[in-house]
């Protein structure tokens, strides 16, 4: 059978898996550039396939026109005129099964997600390092017939600023570093009193931009941004192509098992995790930082870490695991690296 000249890749949400897509893609394309590839997933997550050779864009608009399997008929025929000769699908659930039965006579491969040892891994029965989310990504296109090396990735040169973005960098002579201290549930979070204690320490020596969304979110990250000198909150101001823009540019990002995590890395930066309840050993560590660069909560004083992949698991108390990370600690992993 010939090599597909034209791979549709599905990954429709979330965030930080999105993100996870981009260096594989990047790599894929360097590494064979005859390559065509269309990206199908939701019109946020645009900005993050701007700057991929050979890389196009369709949007998956799942909660209007593509909603439902009908929707989800109309997509496949509008995919169809695209050419395509081959299906990466780095998904997995529901929606891109009933993609794949409207696409029968192509090739489709669908992610391994190694639930089992996912399982394995949260239930105490085995503790160790698992392949990465990136890996399986790439093990997909391999069997579609193209390997992907992602162990000398080449990233975008920071964009230049805007008027704008510039003014988010208060003191022109320190570095400066991102911090997302939001996370999808409580238990990945590093508790806000500690967190902010370290922004206090930080702020003396660095600039801080804080990264978040949502109404709660914004008024807490204003209310540090007021309350210390050299820290300032992009939350709610700008979009995600901004965003972007701003993260580029960054000496290094501090954030929990998040979306903000991938982001940074997808960019090339340094990125220093925090991690409760969830572990980087289930894949899921941001693409090409060192291991020492994941901070993850005291198994002596937690023994059953890690209890979820997602962080929605969790036993009595385990909800503020995150806490066991000692200020300290972060701030001379921060100084280390920086």
């Amino acid at each position: 059978m010939p090599k597909p000249k034209h791979i549709l890749v599905l990954r429709f949400s979330a965030m930080g898996d999105v993100a996870m897509t981009v260096p594989v893609l990047r790599a894929l394309t360097a590494q064979h550039p005859e390559l065509k590839i269309t990206v199908v997933t939701r019109a946020f997550f645009k900005p993050f396939f701007q700057d991929l050779e050979n890389v196009r864009f369709y949007e998956a608009d799942l909660k209007g026109k593509h909603k439902g399997v009908l929707g989800l008929y109309k997509l496949s025929k509008a995919l169809r005129k695209l050419h395509f000769d081959a299906v990466a699908d780095l998904h997995n659930v529901l929606r891109s099964k009933i993609l794949k039965f409207f696409f029968s006579g192509k090739k489709v491969v669908q992610l391994d997600k190694g639930r089992a040892e996912k399982k394995a891994l949260t239930s105490g029965v085995s503790f160790k390092q698992l392949k990465t989310t990136h890996q399986r990504y790439a093990d997909v296109f391999e069997d579609l017939g193209f390997t992907v090396d992602l162990s000398n990735p080449v990233f975008p040169k920071p964009k230049v600023l805007t008027e704008q973005l510039s003014a988010f960098i208060s003191n022109k002579s320190f570095k400066t570093i991102g911090i997302a201290p939001f996370a999808a549930y409580r238990s990945k979070m590093y508790p806000l009193e500690q967190m902010e204690s370290t922004i206090e320490t930080l702020s003396k020596d660095y600039n801080i931009v804080l990264f978040g969304g949502g109404a709660k979110e914004i008024a807490l990250l204003n209310q540090l941004e007021a309350k210390y000198s050299n820290v300032k909150s992009v939350a709610g101001q700008l979009n995600l192509e901004e965003e972007l823009m701003l993260i580029s540019n960054l000496d290094l990002m501090l954030a929990m098992d998040s979306g903000n995590a991938h982001l940074a890395a997808m960019l090339g930066k340094k990125v220093i995790t925090i991690w409760g309840v969830t572990h980087p050993f289930a894949g899921f560590a941001p693409f090409n930082q060192p291991v020492d660069f994941a901070l993850t909560a005291d198994r002596t004083q937690f023994p059953l870490l890690p209890t979820s992949i997602y962080g929605n698991k969790f036993p009595e108390g385990y909800e503020k695991a995150a806490s066991s990370v000692s200020e300290a600690v972060i701030i001379s992993k921060i100084k280390e690296v920086i």
